[in-house]
């Protein structure tokens, strides 16, 4: 393993410690200003991940909503900003069993069975080895009804750090475990069908992953994992698109590092349309990626911002969460964010915006509450899916899932 490698890796652990501890600091000095709604939340919703002013030492020099600088209409990359939103606020939801909050989570699905599907990282703020890893007897899988109401738990002492979950026509769930370099096939009580990659194992092999995010099951079985999240905005880790048939025999790859058509960078999302291409969201490069099944270039969209989870629906409505958009800008009116390198998406605000998979045209926005200009860390919902209502959820880093209801 190389010394940069281990540098980076080094500063990712000590990126997590850090957030671990703000977590800890909120629960003890902010979490009564948090919203009372329904739901879980964890002690870092509602923050926007910035601790609280009391007792902490974050130097304010804006106040809300009067920072000099305004995102524009459209951004740099032609996001829009300023289309109609049909949604009310986003509740909380998913009533846990007692005594368990919501962890960071970035994945929610609907199944064929119109119940929804989360996996949350042990209750515990975070990501990769700081989660399930240590949390054995705390079960990361929930299936709820569309009123939150829970109706079975499992996965306790199965994962280290559950990234994205799918669910497939047959109602089996596919999960992509990021620390483990795991992908999982689940029957709906728990037991696993299937397994890809090694343990602990982060390579190039054909039977390796390094970070993997998600799976996407095409309508003939043949499984689909994007690869991966490691080195976003650096020339490591692996950057390519898996395809397995539906017994696990490797059938092709392909994708490298890059910024062109057919190259990615943290490849964080997938999905299908109705006519079977695979939509992928290239987030560090702040777009979504079309391809065929074999692996062929159709079109890249930058409109719908930067992907970090896709749903599109049967009558082919894309809903594209935007959870990680910023620019160098902070509150303090001085330097504290990189002013280029990892989320750098200028100009576009976070949110989740909805379109259409056919043409790309974009209809609405939801917007993210938390105000620009945003911190380092990602807010609002990282993935997201619709229920048979129309109704929006969105599962977020910062410890919680909401519902957005149309108006």
């Amino acid at each position: 393993m190389s010394s940069a490698y281990l540098r980076i890796s080094d500063r990712r652990r000590n990126r997590r410690a850090a957030w671990v501890a703000l977590a800890a600091a909120v629960l003890l000095a902010g979490a009564d200003r948090m919203p009372a709604q329904g739901g879980s939340p964890g002690p870092m919703s509602g923050s926007c991940g910035v601790l609280p002013s009391s007792g902490a030492s974050v130097l304010t020099v804006f106040p809300p909503g009067q920072y000099p600088v305004k995102l524009p209409s459209v951004s740099l990359l032609g996001t829009h900003n300023d289309l109609p939103n049909p949604y009310g606020p986003g509740v909380s939801w998913g009533e846990l069993p007692e005594g368990r909050k919501w962890g960071s989570t970035a994945s929610i699905a609907v199944a064929p069975d119109g119940t929804l599907w989360v996996a949350d990282r042990c209750g515990v703020f975070g990501a990769e080895l700081t989660t399930c890893g240590n949390q054995k007897d705390v079960n990361p899988i929930f299936q709820f009804d569309k009123s939150g109401t829970l109706l079975k738990s499992f996965g306790a002492g199965m994962f280290i750090s559950p990234h994205k979950m799918s669910v497939d026509k047959e109602g089996n769930l596919w999960l992509a475990d990021a620390a483990a370099n795991q992908v999982f096939k689940l029957s709906q009580d728990g037991k696993i069908l299937l397994t890809l990659g090694k343990k602990g194992v982060a390579g190039t092999g054909t039977d390796e992953f390094d970070a993997p995010t998600d799976v996407a099951i095409a309508p003939n079985g043949d499984i689909f994992v994007a690869d991966g999240h490691t080195g976003g905005g650096t020339a490591l880790g692996n950057a390519r698109i898996m395809k397995f048939d539906k017994n696990g025999r490797f059938l092709k790859t392909w994708g490298r590092k890059g910024m062109g058509p057919g190259e990615f960078d943290v490849i964080h999302t997938l999905a299908f349309d109705s006519h079977g291409r695979l939509f992928v969201g290239d987030r560090q490069n702040n777009r979504i990626q079309i391809f065929d099944q074999d692996g062929n270039f159709i079109a890249q969209w930058f409109q719908f911002g930067r992907p970090s989870g896709i749903y599109i629906d049967k009558n082919d409505v894309l809903y594209v969460a935007d959870s990680e958009s910023r620019d160098g800008r902070t509150n303090t009116g001085q330097y504290g964010l990189p002013q280029t390198g990892y989320g750098y998406n200028l100009g576009a605000q976070r949110g989740i915006r909805i379109g259409s998979a056919r043409d790309g045209s974009v209809w609405y926005f939801i917007p993210d509450p938390c105000p620009y200009p945003y911190p380092a860390n990602s807010s609002m919902a990282e993935g997201v899916t619709v229920d048979s209502d129309g109704n929006v959820y969105g599962a977020e880093y910062l410890q919680d899932v909401k519902k957005y209801l149309r108006k």
